[in-house]
């Protein structure tokens, strides 16, 4: 074998400068990322300015990065990158809530609200009753779990969007159970929106002809000690974007009924449980 680099031999030769005192787990990830990275190379017969083109475009990602602004987990995300390292992370038995991206707009110190009450504080939308329970694999219900509870409004929009425009922690709140495990809480039937679409990932989504949109869904965190922490959403099951969501979150057990009322004190409702597993 040659002592150099060669178009055969480029894998090891990248990875046998490896030094003897790198980390067991960086070594294990970095050479399976130059496996495939140069395997990606040579199946694809890479050209010198396609490359320049990629490289031009990873740098207009990081350019797009700010303290408002993640291009780079956009980029994640649209690739349905986040969510198969979700995925691989919170593998659950059948029976527990499973897990979706975190998303761009949650805000920690959400304010502690108590059962019952609204988190929309605009005005805007169709009113919607949330409720359901947290429970344990067997059923039984879990005192004390915390649940944090964030969506947009009727335009779309999450208040950090629109900061003086939106009543600061609108459609936001944390709810903690009692003995019986219930939640419930008024919020609005959600709507769709799109990611931000204005740099190179939502460029990226044009050239590969993708909507950006993401299906009308309920964002939750619930939490309790002793179980593991489920972050997830509950969609809109009549939404049009359900089978093309731009970042690839929606799970079959996760769209939930939004069911019309009649002569309620909300248009909708919406029922579901969270079931936890030991942590």
């Amino acid at each position: 074998m040659s002592r150099y680099f060669t178009e055969h031999n480029s894998e090891d030769a990248v990875n046998g400068r490896m030094g003897p005192s790198t980390d067991p787990r960086l070594e294990e990830v970095m050479t399976c990322l130059v496996k495939h990275l140069h395997a990606f190379a040579k199946e694809t017969q890479l050209t010198q300015a396609e490359w320049d083109y990629g490289i031009g475009f990873l740098t207009q990602v990081g350019q797009m990065c700010s303290q408002e602004r993640q291009e780079f987990i956009l980029l994640s995300d649209t690739l349905g990158f986040s969510m198969l390292v979700d995925a691989i992370n919170n593998r659950r038995p059948t029976g527990a809530t499973e897990n979706t991206v975190l998303g761009p707009f949650h805000v920690d110190n959400a304010p502690a609200r108590q059962m019952g009450d609204t988190i929309s504080l605009d005005g805007k939308g169709e009113s919607c009753l949330f409720e359901g329970a947290v429970i344990d694999i067997h059923g039984q219900p879990i005192e004390g779990a915390k649940i944090d509870v964030w969506s947009d409004n009727a335009d779309g929009f999450y208040d950090v969007q629109q900061p003086g425009i939106q009543p600061k922690w609108n459609n936001r709140g944390i709810f903690v159970t009692g003995k019986d495990g219930r939640y419930s809480f008024i919020g609005i039937k959600p709507v769709s929106y799109p990611i931000p679409n204005d740099g190179p990932v939502g460029k990226m989504l044009g050239h590969l002809g993708r909507h950006p949109y993401r299906p009308a869904h309920m964002h939750y965190i619930v939490s309790a000690p002793g179980y593991q922490t489920i972050v997830t959403h509950t969609f809109v099951g009549d939404d049009t974007y359900l089978t093309s969501d731009a970042v690839f979150g929606v799970k079959d057990t996760l769209v939930a009924p939004f069911e019309k009322v009649s002569g309620g004190k909300t248009l909708w409702h919406s029922p579901f449980n969270f079931t936890m597993i030991a942590a």
